[in-house]
Order: C-alpha cells, then structure tokens, then sequence
C-alpha cells in the first residue's frame, strides 16, 4: 500500500514531467526566434554584432546542471574535486566524503566520450565507530552536440548518456546496470545572464537494491560580470528520489574561477529543500583542466 504522499507523488508526476518539457520547448523556440532575429540583423549590416569570444575551458561542474557544448576533437579534460555531504536522521548523523572525478575525451566537433564517478568514497555515521570506505560505481557516456545558433544570444542544444555497470567495492557495489539519458541546453539570453536547462529520465538502483525510473531536471542560473569570472545558482529535481518515494530536490550555488584558459576553480555549497535522501548541506571545492592532445588539422 502506498502511502497518501507516495499516491499523490505519483499522480503529479505526468503533470511535472509535462510543464518541464512544456518550458524546455519554449525556451528552445524564444531562442531560436531570437537567433534568427539576430542573423537577419547581421546580414543588413557591414558592422559586426558581437565581439570574438575567446577560447576559454568550459567545464560541467560546478553545479547540478550539465553544459551541452562538447570540448572538440582532440582535446582531453579532466574535472574532479572533492564533495563533503552531512545527513541527518533522528539521533544518527552521517558524513559522506568523496572524488567526484569526470574525463572528457574530445572525438570530433560534436561528440565526445566521458569516464565519470564519485570514485573514492568514506562514510563516517555518529552511531557507530565503523568507518566505510572504497569506491563508487564509474560510467561510461557521451555528449553529442545537436545544435547551435549564432549571434549574440546563443542558443546550444545537446545530449548526455550514462550507463553504471555493476561495479563499486563493498557497501559500494551495486547489484543492476544502471543510466540515465538527458537534453542539456545552454542560452545567453541577456549581456552576462544565461540559462542551462537539464531535462531527462534515469534507470537508478535504490540502497535496498530496487530498480525504479525517474523523471530528471536542473536549470542553472549564470551571472558573467567578467568571462573568467561565473557566480551561479540552481536547483535539481529528481521524482521519485527512491522507489515509491517522494520527490527530491536540492539547492546549491556557488562561483568559477578561469585562470588562463585553460584552468578553472570552483565553488560550491547547497541543501536538500525537499525529500529524505539529498544532503543537508553539502561543500565541494574543484579544479578542472584542459589540454590538445592531438592536433588535427582544418
């Protein structure tokens, strides 16, 4: 029997899932009218419009919310850190530490393969002297470019797919293969403001060892006063967080940091504002960092 929350829960979940791809498609048709817009423009005048951007790394962490762009052919990056999470239910109170670790292999203008996991792992709970320690489950993925607009107000659109194997040591190990696909998309709607949408679905595996599917979304709110200078917020929603669970929801925000262009440093703290298994709060600090490796010529 489930519960009157899990019951409604699951009633609203067509509905949620159905206003996200509802807002996802109006902002994909806002920007693409506007892009067009701008390229008219352009082509009744001699003057450019907008300034050459420079070639800086763009990188998916900080925040919930991944980018669409891929990094080119090439071209290797890693993204990695170290996350801090704190629990807490009734008496007992839990503190989780690990690597989130992603590798970014460039394959050509519009895919590129990832590695990506939370790697090494220590979970440290008040009401036991036990330490548990070892490494998380790591996915195989990709990210394909779909489309990309010119002009001032960009808009990106591109596609993100994970799959777990069965891997992890000890507590860590998982029992299924699991996934998860999603459409990210990025939009420069204003002079230092953009939008980065995240809307897609999972196959994930619970800790009583159940399979369920849920519904996914993230949108990231970012706040460019300098191009190597990026203060964020955003929100991430999964429905259900468990099977025959309620919906959980984080808020986190935070700032990057570009030296160069080639290296950035970033930021970030956040909370669980709804649900039982998100954290509450978390701290992550990283680095990320690109290079050519392979020069391919135009």
């Amino acid at each position: 029997m489930l519960s009157p929350e899990m019951r409604k829960t699951r009633k609203l979940l067509p509905r949620f899932t159905a206003l996200l791809l509802t807002l996802t498609s109006a902002a994909f048709f806002s920007a693409s009218a506007s892009a067009q817009s701008q390229r008219s423009q352009q082509e009744q005048s001699t003057q450019p419009q907008c300034a050459d951007e420079p070639d800086l790394i763009n990188a998916d962490r900080p925040g919930i919310a991944d980018g669409s762009n891929v990094i080119g052919a090439g071209t290797f990056q890693i993204e990695s850190g170290i996350q801090q999470e704190f629990r807490r239910s009734g008496d007992s109170r839990e503190h989780t530490f690990f690597v989130p670790t992603l590798l970014r292999f460039g394959i050509s203008s519009r895919w590129e393969g990832h590695l990506e996991g939370n790697t090494f792992t220590r979970v440290t709970t008040s009401d036991s002297t036990a330490v548990t320690s070892g490494f998380a489950p790591v996915s195989l993925g990709f990210k394909y470019h779909i489309y990309n607009s010119k002009g001032c107000h960009q808009f990106s659109l591109g596609t993100i797919g994970r799959v777990f194997p069965a891997w992890g040591s000890k507590e860590f190990r998982t029992q299924h293969t699991t996934g998860d696909i999603r459409l990210a998309g990025d939009w420069d709607f204003a002079p230092k403001l953009s939008l980065n949408p995240n809307i897609g679905v999972g196959r994930y595996e619970d800790d009583q060892g159940q399979l369920f599917t849920a519904g996914l979304f993230a949108m990231t709110l970012n706040y460019l006063p300098k191009k190597r200078f990026n203060p964020f917020v955003d929100v991430g929603v999964q429905l259900p967080e468990v099977k025959h669970g309620p919906a959980s929801a984080i808020l986190d925000s935070g700032v990057a940091l570009i030296i160069g262009q080639n290296l950035q440093l970033d930021a970030s703290a956040g909370t669980r504002v709804h649900g039982n298994t998100g954290p509450h709060p978390f701290l992550a600090f990283g680095l990320s960092w690109r290079a050519k490796v392979v020069h391919t010529s135009k």
